[in-house]
């Protein structure tokens, strides 16, 4: 018994911390759970498929603004992962060999991530204000590359901010796990690549990338369903209503449930996303997994 009583204490954190606040939410997405239902859940009427229906019809206005909130997460995602993934990886690249103050620039390129979240997305959200703003005094009053400052957090420059700020959070994570896996290649591959006649670019595709690849599919995967599934940069940035250019799907489910008080459509939405992330994570596995067997 001694095994089952020393993970019983995480089985039942799992448990109260998620199964249940799933189970939960799966059953709300099944009945009219609106403002008018909140202090007593168990008389709100059954629903059915009925959320669904609505969250899925992109002939109706739900259904259209859902679709497009999609989108633009989907835009979002690969916007993010792709360049905090290039920049985590030639910074890995950079600093992979020793040399005077690669442990001063290794401290400074995870400043972002260790920094606390709300912390760093309200310094930006001050550095984007129009009047007095640092992104608009360095960008009108120093480099000179606009005319007059510019609204950053409203209207269709809303989505590139938001862009920014999430790629200033993610990429040192993943400068950080590539830095780690580099760890792990030993020296000796690529002296005997160079004494072959391998130059540096030939080392890096055919050595490094490939001694990396269990190390990208676990980083990409993670930055996939982390970007996707980010509220936190969005919110404090725009509040509970983002822009329609920013409007992803984390923030828009949280309109309808918070600032709409229809929480059976909230959750309708909600497990719609968490079907299409399993949906993904499974795809990407079974890929991945062919390419290494293949490999």
């Amino acid at each position: 018994m001694v095994p089952y009583l020393m993970v019983l204490p995480a089985i039942l954190l799992e448990l109260l911390v998620h199964i249940i606040p799933m189970l939960v939410g799966i059953w709300m997405s099944f009945v009219e759970l609106t403002q008018f239902y909140i202090s007593n859940w168990a008389s709100a009427p059954w629903a059915g498929l009925g959320n669904y229906k609505i969250a899925l019809d992109v002939h109706s206005p739900i259904g259209s603004d859902l679709l497009h909130s999609f989108a633009i997460t989907i835009v979002y995602t690969v916007i993010v992962v792709g360049v905090s993934w290039t920049l985590g990886m030639s910074a890995a690249l950079v600093l992979q060999n020793s040399f005077r103050g690669r442990g001063v620039l290794r401290t400074m390129f995870l400043v972002p991530y260790s920094l606390p979240i709300y912390a760093g997305v309200i310094t930006w959200s001050f550095m984007f204000q129009r009047d007095n703003g640092l992104v608009n005094h360095i960008l009108v009053n120093d480099l000179h590359l606009m005319g007059s400052p510019s609204f950053w957090l409203i209207g269709n420059k809303a989505f590139a901010s938001m862009a920014v700020v999430a790629i200033w959070r993610s990429w040192p994570f993943a400068f950080l796990m590539l830095t780690a896996g580099m760890q792990s290649i030993p020296g000796d591959m690529y002296d005997a690549a160079a004494v072959d006649g391998a130059g540096i670019w030939r080392q890096a595709r055919h050595i490094t990338m490939a001694m990396l690849r269990p190390v990208n599919v676990v980083l990409v995967l993670m930055l996939f369903l982390w970007t996707f599934n980010d509220f936190n940069t969005p919110f404090v940035l725009f509040g509970p209503t983002a822009p329609k250019s920013a409007d992803i799907i984390s923030i828009h489910i949280y309109s309808n449930s918070f600032v709409n008080w229809n929480f059976g459509l909230g959750s309708a939405m909600s497990v719609l996303l968490l079907l299409f992330l399993l949906v993904v994570t499974g795809i990407w596995l079974l890929a991945t997994r062919r390419g290494s067997r293949r490999a």
